[in-house]
């Protein structure tokens, strides 16, 4: 495919992972295009744990893209956690890491989760790009967290606290008053 092809948005489908058949596609992207080798093991903790976190892209029956994540309690917190992001060169910068990122985001949120984390390298200025758009911040620089020997960083985003809604006095003076005069 030509980097200048145009997609039109809507020809990319998302899917989430409906089983077996989806693992060999998920283990074909990641393997290709992150730096850390991961064994089936690995992925299949995930995508049998939590399939409602793992999404695809495809392009035409073709996948181009894929998040795997896993949410849990971590410290007195549930939070959630994305563990692999891919989408393949020629497909980059058209929104489908943005958009496989905010499904499974939205899934966390409705799930309860407090926050989300991840690792990204310092090196990989498209994806600390991607999740500072999405709100993520940097909460600590990790030396020599990857095999290669590259740093990282651990990117957070927090989930604002349910706000309880509060009765103004005046509203509760009125409510009372209603009450008594029916």
């Amino acid at each position: 495919m030509e980097d200048k092809e145009k997609i039109d948005e809507a020809e990319i489908e998302y899917t989430s992972y409906a089983g077996e058949h989806h693992l060999p596609l998920i283990m074909s992207l990641v393997d290709q295009e992150l730096s850390e080798p991961y064994s089936i093991f690995t992925y299949r903790y995930f995508v049998y744990l939590w399939p409602q976190l793992c999404f695809l892209a495809f392009h035409k029956g073709r996948c181009v893209g894929t998040v795997v994540c896993k949410m849990g309690e971590h410290r007195q917190t549930y939070r959630g956690y994305i563990a692999m992001l891919v989408v393949i060169k020629p497909y980059r910068g058209r929104g489908i890491a943005t958009e496989l990122v905010t499904r499974s985001i939205k899934v966390m949120m409705e799930s309860g989760c407090e926050e989300v984390t991840l690792e990204a390298e310092v090196s990989n200025k498209g994806a600390l790009a991607l999740y500072g758009r999405l709100g993520f911040i940097r909460a600590k620089r990790l030396h020599h967290y990857y095999l290669n020997g590259m740093d990282a960083f651990r990117l957070k985003l927090l989930f604002p606290k349910p706000r309880v809604p509060q009765i103004a006095p005046q509203d509760q003076t009125q409510q009372k008053q209603e009450i008594f005069t029916g």
